[in-house]
């Protein structure tokens, strides 16, 4: 049974991108070294990556090659996709999707992008894992990491460390 996890970085006032959707608050970090924690480490144990179409469609308006090849890559979305900027697959029943996924044996997958997404997962007990990377940046509003739902959860601190002078890593276990 495939692991549902999330892997997303934040600033200190809990934002995951400002309010034009730049991330330059996070690529800027000069002394940003995730060591063993690092995106490229994570990303190799991952088959199948999950994002809304919030998401994509942030990545495609993007230049450069698409940076989940060799991956499954579902696309949550209610509208048809024209010209998808890599291969990918769509759906839009969450809990049909989540049975998909939990019947995967080929790895783990990774919930992509926004808290959007992210907190369906967790209201329906569908997410395993998040690692929360807090970045010591603190921008003053935009993407909050987690949309303001109602929902109610409590998920168990797993581990907490400093990560050089900038980051901080929270790693929580859902269920």
């Amino acid at each position: 049974m495939a692991r549902i996890l999330g892997y997303i970085a934040t600033s200190l006032d809990g934002f995951i991108a400002t309010t034009d959707e730049s991330l330059d608050w996070l690529t800027q970090q000069p002394e940003l070294d995730l060591g063993e924690h690092d995106y490229r480490q994570f990303i190799n144990r991952v088959q199948t990556v999950v994002m809304g179409r919030g998401t994509y469609d942030w990545i495609a308006r993007y230049d450069g090659a698409w940076e989940y090849a060799g991956k499954r890559v579902i696309v949550v979305t209610s509208r048809p996709i024209k010209n998808p900027k890599g291969p990918l697959e769509t759906r839009s029943d969450v809990d049909a999707l989540i049975a998909e996924l939990r019947a995967l044996e080929d790895g783990d997958v990774w919930m992509l992008g926004g808290g959007k997404l992210q907190m369906e997962f967790m209201r329906r007990g569908a997410l395993d894992e998040i690692e929360i990377y807090v970045i010591s940046e603190i921008i003053g509003g935009g993407i909050p990491l987690f949309p303001a739902t109602g929902a109610r959860l409590s998920p168990k601190l797993i581990s907490a460390q400093a990560i050089g002078s900038v980051c901080a890593r929270l790693h929580y276990r859902f269920g």
